[in-house]
């Protein structure tokens, strides 16, 4: 086991970590810009390292900084939570370089699946699923038609290395084609520096589906289930479940089975997750994610399982805890996050928090590195807390999810609490009947 892992994140996900090394017994040490140097993680934490200004690129994306970091604390691992580098691969190879152990997938497993185009070659290729599409990057007008025309209209252009819903542009006929062609490639190069996309047949009514998977990157392979995401604004989950209301015990085995063989026959080595569209009954690869998710909480809950334990047991060479058949699943689970912005227009909104109060009692989680008189800074990601709730059912958690929404008080700025307490009354998401698309007609029609 490790004697001391930096944490090279902010934010709630650093106090996660931070929490899950404390419990193993490990040192920690947190890196932060001077924006966060009063942040719940760096007065936790048993040694800080200022590492920059607030510009994220200054600090939490400076490899130098952190591998220097690591070198004066004598860190022997870094976990580099979600974000910021966490699928950085030349982060993961210089770390390796240095001998200090990246607590994640190999360098070479985060290009293969950073790259959407490679992704989905190799998730076909291990037997999964995939959206019918282009074989690769499309360069030429023609090209595109012709592609568009085999798998029929609408389709979809997304950027090969994006993410984000950057580079995304749907043409519903030909005529759209060309300028929806050309506009991805401009999004795709200016945010990623890389204008390569593809095209794929839309989907019309999908839900977001993602499976949780480990491996021990010698051969082994387990699923913890999925969650249902398809609650989204602008292709940003805000509302994640776990186990999905749309799918049956059938269908939850068969999508994790597979997954659970395709990490295995990959070799790979941690936490990932393999993110899907459902329709119909049919799963399709959009993309595999090589790190622990924002929305891992849902699954600990109905699993019962410490994701980060597991990560930090596998990238110390001990192997999976569990095997398959050791994985229950029980009740239902849900995650709301919590942002600094205003509910309507999404508006991000910093500022001083004057009251911090969170939810208690049976079955409540709240991750959250914030507190009464905490500054939210400007610079980085509006999150500020997630609520998870679990229930023995859906019923039972919605109920509970609504009677913690209104204890949750969070005074001084703007946030998104006040949104939940409109969904969970609505009848569709009582219902559990929505997908990718309804958040976004939801906030359109002003209701």
């Amino acid at each position: 086991m490790f004697q001391k892992i930096l944490i090279a994140n902010r934010g709630e996900i650093a106090l996660r970590v931070l929490r899950a090394c404390k419990e193993l017994g490990i040192q920690t040490v947190v890196v932060h810009s001077t924006a966060d140097s009063d942040a719940m993680h760096v007065r936790l934490a048993d040694e800080s390292v200022c590492i920059g200004p607030p510009p994220s690129r200054e600090s939490y994306l400076n490899i130098h900084q952190i591998v220097a970091a690591c070198e004066i604390t004598g860190a022997d691992a870094v976990h580099p939570g979600y974000g910021f580098l966490s699928e950085n691969a030349k982060f993961a190879d210089i770390l390796a370089a240095h001998n200090i152990t990246f607590i994640g997938p190999s360098g070479d497993h985060i290009r293969i699946m950073g790259d959407k185009i490679e992704a989905k070659r190799t998730a076909k290729r291990l037997g999964i699923p995939v959206v019918p599409g282009s074989d690769g990057a499309i360069n030429e007008d023609k090209e595109a038609k012709r592609v568009a025309a085999e798998i029929g209209y609408p389709v979809i252009i997304k950027a090969s290395a994006g993410g984000g819903g950057r580079g995304m542009k749907v043409a519903h006929t030909e005529a759209d084609l060309e300028v929806a062609l050309q506009t991805a490639k401009s999004e795709a190069g200016a945010a990623f520096g890389d204008d390569a996309v593809y095209i794929e047949k839309y989907l019309q009514k999908p839900r977001h589906i993602e499976v949780q998977v480990f491996g021990d990157g010698a051969g082994r392979g387990v699923h913890f289930g999925e969650r249902d995401c398809s609650l989204q604004r602008r292709h940003q989950k805000v509302w994640e479940e776990a186990n999905s209301p749309a799918l049956n015990a059938e269908e939850r085995s068969r999508i994790g089975d597979i997954c659970a063989k395709a990490i295995a026959d990959l070799g790979y080595s941690g936490a990932g997750t393999i993110e899907f569209l459902y329709e119909n009954g049919e799963f399709y690869f959009i993309e595999m994610n090589t790190r622990l998710q924002v929305e891992h909480p849902v699954t600990e809950a109905i699993t019962g399982i410490d994701l980060v334990h597991e990560q930090i047991r596998v990238a110390s060479g001990g192997g999976l805890s569990v095997r398959q058949e050791d994985i229950k699943f029980n009740g239902h689970a849900i995650e709301c996050r919590i942002n600094a912005e205003d509910p309507r227009t999404f508006t991000p909104s910093p500022g001083t928090i004057t009251h911090f109060h969170t939810p208690g009692g049976l079955g409540i989680r709240v991750d959250s590195g914030v507190y009464s008189g905490y500054k939210i800074p400007p610079y980085y990601d509006s999150l500020i807390g997630k609520l998870i709730v679990h229930g023995r059912n859906r019923v039972e958690c919605m109920m509970r999810l609504r009677r913690a929404l209104d204890e949750f008080v969070v005074d001084g700025i703007k946030t998104t609490l006040p949104l939940f307490r409109d969904l969970v009354g609505n009848p569709d998401i009582a219902n559990g009947d929505y997908d990718i698309h309804w958040l976004e007609k939801y906030l359109a029609k002003g209701e």
